[in-house]
């Protein structure tokens, strides 16, 4: 992985402005710094108002592991071409979730009850067992893992402090990203994001910038950035181009 803001990569953004591109995110931890609980994430000020002035240039989306509605709440007044929630499989184009996520949670809440610190977030489309609040995350994460392994048709994949479960059959943020490529007829894609279901996006192959949130020698991403507040940088430097005789934040 190279450093995105290194030397050796001081093109790659200003290229990006010349060709048809879609500019796409993650929301947590990407777009909106990581929090104590996801009920207080959102975009900083400044980063809703440059993600604001970059989706009037260029075809942007959000590809996020919240429910859509919930990161739709957060994105207010942004010209999206599409917003994606549940790791790529709710587009909000006729998709129905699945009957498997209440059972799982069922099976989840009487299996972890007398696990502390662990909560269950049903979002339709799948299932969030965070457990930042355990003081004992190594054997919480075990718990969770040891249950969700014995459920049917499942999809398990790590985040931060957080299991995710859903169903094996389902969209993923790397098929949900090559259907917007398509569908906005670009031929190159930025994506950004954080997170091991972000592999699937930065791995879709043919033209595209893929960027992580953290230098991550595991992952597939082309390009990293320190930390999460380096967003508006990047979102800078995608936007000067196209406005080379205006003033930016």
């Amino acid at each position: 992985m190279n450093y995105l803001f290194s030397k050796d990569s001081l093109s790659v953004l200003p290229n990006l402005a010349k060709k048809t591109t879609l500019c796409a995110f993650d929301f947590d931890g990407t777009l909106a710094p990581i929090v104590s609980h996801p009920d207080l994430a959102g975009l900083m000020p400044d980063t809703h108002t440059l993600l604001s002035q970059l989706a009037n240039l260029y075809p942007c989306i959000v590809i996020s592991g919240r429910a859509r509605e919930d990161v739709s709440s957060r994105l207010h007044n942004v010209s999206l071409q599409a917003i994606i929630g549940n790791h790529g499989a709710e587009t909000g184009a006729g998709t129905d979730p699945d009957t498997l996520i209440e059972s799982w949670k069922i099976s989840l809440s009487a299996g972890l009850s007398s696990t502390p610190g662990i909560w269950i977030e049903n979002k339709g489309f799948s299932l969030a067992v965070h457990y930042r609040a355990s003081l004992q995350k190594k054997e919480a994460r075990a718990r969770i893992l040891h249950i969700a392994q014995s459920l049917p048709h499942v999809c398990i994949f790590g985040g931060k402090l957080v299991v995710n479960l859903a169903p094996n059959n389902a969209p993923n943020k790397g098929s949900a990203l090559i259907a917007e490529r398509a569908r906005l007829h670009c031929n190159w894609v930025l994506y950004v994001g954080d997170d091991e279901n972000d592999e699937t996006a930065f791995s879709i192959g043919g033209n595209i910038v893929s960027v992580r949130i953290g230098r991550r020698k595991q992952s597939t991403a082309r390009f990293y950035l320190r930390e999460q507040s380096e967003i508006d940088t990047l979102l800078k430097s995608l936007i000067a181009p196209r406005l080379p005789a205006q003033t930016m934040l």
